[in-house]
């Protein structure tokens, strides 16, 4: 029996992510592009989605998983009227990073939940209040709190979804916010531990990243809608942000050189971008 003579299991398929494999090209919608021409050949739709769940996997902060999606943040930021959030970011956005990699700031909304449990329910109700095109939410640093075994279940908003977020985000919470991010028609992008790649997880859209030199990224799509997982894809960056800094001391004119002294060392350009941090440490640690 198909979906369409069956109204439960079409509501079934459209609240869970499921999908039927003999309709995989018909369902598959136009993506968002990633602004990189070797990915989108590889996401369903060329590219991102415009709602679900997709989980990028990694250790590192920093390893240009900011830059992978800056392309697709700086589109929508600019074409809709509707928040891009940032749920517990690692690090503090840095504005005139985020506005050279085109990014309209007036769309960002950071929020900064004190608990695991306020965290998921910020998630879910950003997700599913429509106002919201992108949320981006680093489950990696959920503070988790165990609770004794007498402690009664306090209730109110986000109920049900603290349990367990200790040890990592469950199978039954990454589907009740793939729930909202459809309902709300909002990119949900979890940013989660490397070694969560072990564990089955309801995302439709599963991303290992590595690191790599030379202002690229390597990943590996484990999970896609209508494909299989992938060989390891490397991203190169053109956005500028790994240019050494200038070597200043090159101005100096003869004479303030011959009575400055200045080490080889010190004159060596510096191993970092121009801006005080890259996109990816949106800021300064905290």
């Amino acid at each position: 029996m198909s979906p369409q003579q069956n109204p439960n299991l079409q509501k079934l398929m459209q609240n869970s992510g499921l999908w039927r494999a003999s309709s995989i090209d018909r369902e598959l919608q136009s993506g968002i592009s990633s602004g990189f021409d070797v990915l989108d050949r590889e996401l369903p739709g060329a590219g991102w989605p415009a709602d679900g769940v997709t989980e990028l996997l990694y250790d590192t902060p920093g390893i240009g998983e900011f830059r992978l999606l800056a392309p697709a943040l700086a589109r929508l930021s600019r074409s809709q009227s509707r928040r891009i959030v940032l749920i517990s970011p690692p690090y503090i956005p840095y504005p005139p990073a985020l506005h050279a990699l085109g990014i309209d700031l007036d769309a960002l909304l950071v929020v900064r939940p004190g608990n695991g449990r306020d965290m998921l329910w910020a998630m879910e109700q950003a997700l599913g209040s429509k106002g919201c095109s992108v949320v981006l939410a680093w489950a990696n640093r959920t503070p988790g709190r165990k609770r004794s075994t007498g402690q009664a279940q306090q209730k109110g908003p986000g109920n049900g979804l603290e349990k367990g977020l200790e040890n990592g985000l469950s199978d039954k919470q990454i589907r009740r916010l793939q729930v909202a991010s459809k309902e709300g028609r909002s990119w949900h992008i979890l940013f989660r531990p490397a070694a969560a790649a072990r564990v089955h997880s309801p995302a439709e859209l599963r991303i290992h990243l590595g690191p790599d030199t030379g202002g690229a990224i390597n990943l590996k799509i484990l999970k896609r809608r209508g494909g299989w997982e992938t060989d390891v894809i490397r991203v190169n960056f053109n956005d500028g942000l790994n240019q050494p800094t200038p070597d200043f001391t090159k101005l100096f004119i003869p004479s303030l050189k011959r009575n400055h002294v200045i080490s080889n060392q010190a004159r060596r350009p510096l191993d970092r971008p121009v801006f005080p941090a890259t996109a990816d440490r949106n800021l300064h640690p905290e």
